[in-house]
């Protein structure tokens, strides 16, 4: 007869099911940031603990995404994340307090609907690249078409963010940092993406 494993006991299938709760804790906390409109620490906790205790209360089947976390690209993500928050915010404050630019010669801010298809497959890579996209003040995640893995993305002004090409790049670089960040290592393999390092990533 088998004897139970004592390294599967309660206890060690409570620390799994801790762990495997931090996807659902960043998504909690994206969604919560996006209702209240305001990046905060006080925010990203509160979202965070409520989706932890809403994957408690309510567990759903596991989404089947191995994921892993590397302290490198982690801090690189966080890092380029907070430059684009604040240089985009600048942008948004620019043309919102400058309404008048274009009778004064200068040129008028148009929006666009730009098209960009994503790299990997997984739902919870492409969930996560689109709330961080979305989060960036003057960028607004509308439409995903799951087949294609294909965000929508409405961009507030086209010009000043360098054109559809550049929108394309920033978000495809937002998913590599991403993916570098927490893919196993099959997943960056099979995307195309190279592991992280100092020079510029590559793009596909």
């Amino acid at each position: 007869m088998k004897q139970p494993d004592p390294a599967q006991g309660p206890g060690r299938r409570r620390a799994r099911r801790l762990v495997t709760l931090w996807p659902t804790m960043v998504v909690g906390a994206l969604i919560w940031v996006l209702l209240w409109g305001d990046l905060s620490w006080a925010n990203v906790i509160s979202g965070a603990v409520l989706g932890a205790l809403v994957a408690l209360a309510f567990p759903l089947p596991p989404i089947g995404t191995a994921t892993t976390v590397r302290i490198g690209p982690l801090l690189h993500l966080l890092g380029r994340f907070v430059g684009d928050l604040v240089l985009a915010s600048f942008q948004v404050a620019w043309t919102a307090v400058v309404p008048g630019r274009a009778a004064r010669g200068g040129p008028t801010p148009h929006g666009a609907l730009v098209s960009v298809p994503l790299r990997t497959d997984s739902d919870l890579f492409i969930a996560t690249t689109a709330g961080l996209s979305s989060l960036v003040p003057g960028t607004l995640v509308i439409d995903l078409d799951r087949p294609t893995r294909t965000l929508r993305l409405h961009v507030l002004d086209i010009a000043a963010s360098g054109g559809p090409d550049a929108v394309r790049d920033a978000t495809l670089d937002l998913e590599a940092r991403l993916l570098r960040a927490f893919a196993p290592s099959a997943e960056l393999a099979r995307v195309g993406l190279a592991p992280y390092t100092l020079d510029k990533e590559e793009r596909r």
